[in-house]
């Protein structure tokens, strides 16, 4: 091996994405279908290196959504197993816009806890449900179809 490679990484390296869950006053919740795989989702997506946690949770919400949010608290963190990706989940309060489409969706709604639990999968819907408590966040591991372990 030459001295101008590129050393591998011993460890892996993880992703780590951001989604908002968004409330509004009524208790709907803001949710989106993606177009790529057809999953119901809070918006979010991966951080990008030169932004804060919560200037990328409010980018993320307003580039897939047109909504524009004010963050208010952590609610919890999720970590991918098979993919290495670890989400922070916040829960968010809308303050502008109105809900559009975008290029990552084909679907944009306010959806009711029971239409969450009916629409998602359980890897995002117990995100939305966690972030609908008032408790500590909750700490989560999954497979990217159910969840691995459950808690705080």
């Amino acid at each position: 091996m030459s001295s101008s490679s590129q050393e591998v990484p011993s460890t892996p390296l993880h992703s780590v994405s951001v989604a908002g869950v968004v409330v509004r006053d009524d208790g709907r919740v803001l949710a989106i279908q993606r177009a790529d795989n057809g999953t119901w989702e809070p918006p979010g997506g991966v951080l990008e290196l030169g932004e804060t946690v919560e200037d990328g949770v409010r980018r993320e919400v307003f580039e897939e959504t047109g909504i524009r949010v004010r963050v208010d608290r952590l609610t919890g963190v999720y970590k991918n197993m098979n993919r290495g990706v670890v989400a922070l989940v916040f829960r968010c309060h809308p303050e502008s816009g109105q809900a559009q489409l975008s290029d990552e969706s084909i679907a944009v709604d306010w959806l009711t806890p029971d239409e969450v639990r009916a629409h998602m999968g359980e890897v995002y819907a117990v995100r939305i449900i966690d972030a609908l408590q008032d408790e500590a966040p909750h700490v989560r591991a999954h497979d990217g179809r159910t969840l691995a372990m459950s808690g705080r």
